[in-house]
């Protein structure tokens, strides 16, 4: 018995089965999101990368959320993105569909999903998510996600007071990270070391069961990404026929798991 007594809190401790929660809820007022579509086999795109990283995204008045969508349309030119997915490519044209604009381009910039062309020449971008951020959200969200081995378990649970905002309402989660590079051997960038933030790894949609209260739970399991760097977990309610963001949430990683296994 007492050997047994000294076991079991060891077993509990074991990598294996050591379990944390990590939870975030939405402010009362918007959130801003900016969107990036790009790709390492894109010659314009390093410095738009670089923009991204280089972004303050404020926190203190709930911050702007950064999401980095690499397209693989560029794949064949050369260089295959091991970052990019037909998923992100096909987000980004029903983004333009919604614009009624019949093409896309890297490097692209969304705000708010609709295009943001002025991300070049715009010096103070605070102002810009500050101008969004007093606005009302249209959506409350919660997050909780727990760690489980190499996963992520993760609920997301939304409500949408205004009736006629649910009505297209959909939720997307994405598994976001930091501090990634490569060295592109071919292509437009050969020879290049590119660093990369606030990459989308995975990205999930749902078309969320509202109840009459307004409210959905969405529960869903994600991969955590071999390579090593920060990670986080979005959450994004959007109107899916017009592109408007509804409500937007970040959630760093936690439960010490600040870096992929």
């Amino acid at each position: 018995m007492r050997l047994l007594s000294i076991l079991i809190p060891l077993i509990a401790l074991t990598p294996a089965l050591v379990r944390a929660d990590c939870r975030a809820t939405s402010p009362d007022h918007a959130v801003a999101v900016i969107e990036l579509y790009t790709s390492e086999g894109c010659d314009s795109c390093p410095p738009a990368d670089r923009w991204l990283s280089q972004l303050a995204l404020p926190r203190s008045d709930g911050g702007a959320v950064a999401l980095a969508f690499h397209v693989d349309y560029w794949d064949r030119l050369g260089w295959k993105d091991r970052f990019a997915s037909s998923v992100f490519t096909a987000r980004q044209y029903e983004a333009m569909r919604r614009q009624r604009t019949g093409f896309v381009y890297t490097p692209q910039v969304l705000l708010q999903g609709r295009d943001f062309s002025a991300w070049r020449t715009t010096s103070d971008m605070a102002k810009t998510f500050a101008a969004i951020n007093a606005g009302p959200a249209k959506a409350a969200i919660e997050l909780n996600a727990e760690a489980i081995e190499d996963k992520a378990r993760i609920s997301v649970r939304v409500r949408i007071p205004s009736r006629q905002d649910r009505i297209r309402a959909t939720t997307a989660v994405a598994l976001v990270q930091n501090g990634l590079a490569s060295d592109v051997k071919a292509g437009e960038n050969a020879g290049k070391h590119l660093a990369h933030d606030h990459v989308v790894r995975q990205w999930r949609v749902v078309r969320s069961q509202f109840d009459a209260t307004g409210e959905a739970t969405q529960d869903l399991v994600l991969s955590l990404p071999a390579e090593p760097g920060p990670l986080s977990i979005v959450a994004l309610a959007e109107n899916s026929e017009t592109g408007e963001v509804l409500q937007a949430l970040s959630l760093p990683w936690c439960a010490g798991h600040g870096t992929a296994r």
